[in-house]
C-alpha cells in the first residue's frame, strides 16, 4: 500500500470513541440498569456518556469488597506498600492519558493539569510508604502495673465507602482512596458526580496492577442516589463523606448510624498539602492484647 492510500485512509476514518464503564470486583461491568449521564467538560462540550450507577450497582460493589476484604487485610504490609507502588508505576505510564482527562474535568490548562497529575502519584507513591510503617506509629508496648505485656495494634475497620471530592477529581481521589487501601480496608468509591472520567480510567489502571479484584470499586453516577443505600448497607463499615455537601452528609450520617458505621465528615483540604497521617488513621480499630509474662526458674524472675 502505498503512502498517499495510508495518508488517505487515516484521513477518513471514524474515531473510535472511548467507552467508560464501572469497576467493581476486579471486572468492567455497565451499570445493570443500561443507563448512562453525558459527562461534559469546563465549557459544556461532550466528553463522554459514563455509567449512571444504580442501588443494585452499589450492592454488587458492597460484596465483592467484602470478599476481598480477608485477603486483603490478611496481607503483609511490605506486599501491600508493594503493590500500591505498581500502582503508582502502571500511572506514570499513562501520565498523558490523566493529564488530558484532568484538564478536561477542572478546567486546567495542560501544564497545569500535569502539576496535578505529577502530585497524584507523587501522593500514591507517598502512601505506598506508610504501610509498614503507621503500625510503628498508633501501635506499641503499654506500662502496666502487673506481669503483662499489653500490646496495642492497628487493624483495618472493613469496608469504606469513599464519597469522593466533587472538584479535584484525581489528586483528591487519590488522596482518599490510596489511605484506605494501604492500611488493610477495601473500599466502595463513588467518582465525582460531574468529573468521574479520571476515576473510571483509575479503574483500568487498577485492573492491570497487583492489586486484588474487589479491594478498589468505583461507581459513577448521582452521589445522592448511590451514597444513599450504601450509607444505610449493614456490611458498610464506615463512611468517608468527603464529596458530600452539607446536607446531604448530614443524611448520610444519620443513616450510618443504624449500625455504627464509623464517620469522616467533610472538611475543606488543601489538596496540595502535606497529607499528615489523619486519613491512614481513620479507619484503623486498636487491637489490644494482655499476655501473662510468667516467672522463670526458682528465683521468680520474670521475662
Amino acid at each position: 500500500m502505498s503512502k498517499e492510500s495510508i495518508s488517505g485512509s487515516a484521513a477518513g476514518r471514524l474515531s473510535v470513541f472511548k467507552t467508560y464503564k464501572l469497576y467493581v470486583g476486579g471486572k468492567f461491568p455497565r451499570s445493570e440498569s443500561g443507563r448512562v449521564y453525558e459527562v461534559t467538560d469546563s465549557k459544556g462540550k461532550w466528553l463522554a456518556n459514563a455509567p449512571l450507577s444504580s442501588r443494585k450497582d452499589a450492592r454488587d460493589a458492597v460484596v465483592a469488597a467484602r470478599k476481598a476484604f480477608g485477603g486483603w487485610s490478611g496481607a503483609t504490609a511490605y506486599l501491600r506498600g508493594q503493590i500500591l507502588y505498581r500502582i503508582a508505576e502502571m500511572l506514570e505510564g499513562r501520565r498523558d492519558q490523566f493529564i488530558a482527562e484532568v484538564a478536561d474535568a477542572e478546567g486546567l490548562s495542560k501544564s497545569k493539569a500535569a502539576a496535578v497529575v505529577d502530585a497524584a502519584i507523587d501522593r500514591w507513591v507517598w502512601y505506598a510508604g506508610w504501610t509498614d510503617k503507621i503500625g510503628q506509629v498508633v501501635g506499641g508496648a503499654n506500662p502496666v502495673a502487673g506481669p503483662f505485656f499489653n500490646l496495642s495494634t492497628p487493624e483495618p475497620t472493613g469496608v469504606v465507602t469513599i464519597v469522593a471530592p466533587q472538584e479535584s477529581s484525581f489528586l483528591g481521589l487519590v488522596s482518599v482512596i490510596a489511605p484506605v487501601i494501604a492500611t488493610g480496608n477495601t473500599a466502595v468509591v463513588i467518582a465525582s458526580e460531574k468529573a468521574p472520567l479520571p476515576a473510571l480510567s483509575l479503574g483500568e489502571v487498577l485492573a492491570t496492577s497487583d492489586l486484588p479484584g474487589g479491594v478498589v470499586n468505583v461507581l459513577s453516577g448521582r452521589t445522592a442516589e448511590i451514597t444513599a443505600p450504601l450509607a444505610a448497607h449493614q456490611d458498610v463499615n464506615a463512611i468517608d463523606l468527603t464529596g458530600a455537601d452539607a446536607e446531604l452528609a448530614k443524611e448520610l450520617e444519620v443513616a450510618a448510624a443504624d449500625n455504627l458505621k464509623r464517620v469522616l465528615r467533610p472538611q475543606a483540604v488543601d489538596w496540595s498539602a502535606d497529607p499528615g497521617t489523619q486519613r491512614l488513621t481513620a479507619f484503623l480499630e486498636t487491637k489490644t492484647v494482655w499476655h501473662p509474662t510468667g516467672s522463670l526458674g526458682a528465683s521468680g524472675s520474670s521475662y
